[in-house]
């Protein structure tokens, strides 16, 4: 689930460590050993779904001094307080160095997955899926929507170059729906566009848009508008719906919901790091 091995998952990893390092952990060089060695464990201290535990690897390798790394919950799994992540046994100076860094990513991704998860359950009764958008923290997109992967949503595209969003301003630019997807539909990607009124929905079908995103509706307009298209194209619903109400949403009929709050308001989780001498 997690690529832990991705070009950009590594940089990402490098540049925390960098970021937090520096030139030398003074605090840990100044009171402990070099030649101390240490055990620590990883504990979830709520409940939450796992999200980048498979990150420990690239971490600690890159750091060095550590004998054994034993992970024994993956992304994807659901934690209750007192739950053991991973255990790592080593060179204390590199636990207690990795020891931030780790848990940022790994308290991060998690709350991300977590949140996914709420959201996927909430509409575990319907056809339709959680879709993630690209309002991530810059550097970490790759990270954070593996994370909604793991917390059961849907990775939407991953930036501006691998799918066609057509959306209100690219229509206003382009000089309306027909022209927006007579440029786009050529193009051999996957095309979707939003739709603001039933007269927009209505040419875009009669132009052969199959993807479609309507937005600001309350529950009863999606229900409307997505029985106007009657299976013509598929059907993303967004623009504010929360954890109270993606379930009214999805029951109107929707194939997707995006939702920027799976990474723009995602909360950490609470884990901590327990390391004893060994």
């Amino acid at each position: 689930m997690f690529e832990a091995s991705h070009p950009e998952v590594l940089r990402a990893v490098r540049a925390a460590l960098e970021e937090d390092i520096g030139p030398g952990d003074v605090t840990t060089r100044s009171t402990i050993p070099e030649s101390a060695r240490a055990e620590g464990r990883y504990y979830a201290r709520q409940p939450m779904t796992l999200a980048g535990v498979e990150l420990l690897p690239p971490i600690f390798t890159e750091r060095g001094g550590v004998d054994a790394l034993d992970i024994h919950h993956s992304s994807g799994v659901r934690l209750q307080p007192g739950d053991c992540v991973a255990t790592v046994r080593g060179k204390a100076w590199t636990l207690l160095e990795c020891e931030r860094t780790s848990l940022n990513f790994l308290q991060r991704l998690s709350g991300v997955a977590t949140v996914a998860r709420r959201y996927s359950d909430a509409v575990s009764h319907t056809k339709c899926r959680i879709l993630d958008t690209r309002k991530t923290t810059p550097g970490l997109r790759r990270l954070e929507k593996m994370a909604v992967a793991a917390g059961g949503a849907v990775n939407h595209r991953i930036g501006l170059f691998d799918a066609i969003l057509i959306k209100n301003n690219h229509i206003s630019a382009a000089g309306g729906v027909r022209a927006a997807l007579e440029r786009a539909l050529p193009s051999g990607l996957s095309v979707e566009i939003e739709v603001r009124t039933l007269d927009e929905l209505d040419e875009a079908l009669a132009c052969g848009a199959t993807k479609l995103l309507l937005d600001n509706l309350t529950p009863p307009q999606a229900a409307e508008w997505i029985a106007r298209i009657n299976g013509r194209a598929s059907v993303e619903l967004s623009g504010g719906i929360t954890l109270d109400t993606v379930a009214a949403y999805a029951e109107s009929g929707a194939d997707f919901i995006s939702v920027g709050a799976l990474t723009h308001s995602a909360p950490a989780v609470d884990l901590n790091f327990r390391v004893q001498l060994v």
